[in-house]
């Protein structure tokens, strides 16, 4: 894939672009402050652009916002958001902002694996959503206000989790060594139990996962 990488420390910058270009990537623009990443996106074309939430001037949330605007400037591309630390609500706004496909939040510890990163691209760019398994950890670890999710059983809410991380029907089965049907049928129980048979078949399971990193 052709490769956009925006982080200010020039370290973990070259550090990725050499970890993409032994994956058969190409890095075709990079970026150090937050203002560079649009010309760079505009004038190359990328297939994907990795993204520092933490940049320059303030070391907040500009990649957030520089991912909003590239949803809007370019909404099949898709974008992978980088953070040094597990920030949860970086991966809910994520999610709101980028219109909630082909978009994803990882540790910078988790890229550093050549073959999760390779993993991560390919799945955004087949149009899933991407969380980090320790963003998900967290959330579902985290003590809850009295909710639908308070309705689901332990199987259902590891479901629910597996989907948060932007695993598809198949992936979820695979990994739970239970059948295709069986899948279909708990994300079915999950649906009903947060109120959300009613909702537009494309954007119930988006639904899902936001109900659940915002419970």
């Amino acid at each position: 894939m052709r490769v956009v990488l925006a982080d200010d420390t020039w370290l973990i910058r070259e550090g990725l672009a050499r970890l993409l270009t032994a994956g058969g990537h190409q890095v075709v623009g990079r970026a150090a402050r937050a203002e560079e990443i649009a010309p760079l996106v505009a004038a190359s074309v990328p297939d994907i652009a990795i993204l520092d939430i933490k940049m320059p001037p303030s070391h907040t949330d500009e990649g957030l916002q520089v991912a909003a605007a590239l949803r809007a400037g370019h909404p099949e591309l898709p974008i992978l958001l980088l953070s040094q630390y597990v920030e949860p609500a970086y991966a809910t706004a994520l999610l709101t902002l980028v219109d909630d496909r082909r978009c994803g939040y990882l540790l910078k510890d988790s890229v550093l694996d050549a073959g999760h990163l390779d993993d991560a691209l390919h799945r955004l760019r087949c149009g899933q959503v991407v969380l980090d398994p320790a963003v998900v950890r967290l959330l579902l670890d985290a003590p809850r206000r009295p909710d639908p999710l308070a309705r689901l059983t332990r199987r259902e809410r590891e479901i629910l989790a597996l989907m948060a991380e932007g695993r598809s029907d198949r992936g979820i089965a695979d990994l739970l060594y239970v059948s295709l049907n069986t899948v279909g049928t708990h994300i079915q129980h999950i649906l009903a139990k947060l109120d959300l048979t009613g909702a537009v078949a494309d954007n119930r399971r988006v639904l899902a996962v936001l109900r659940y990193l915002g419970g």
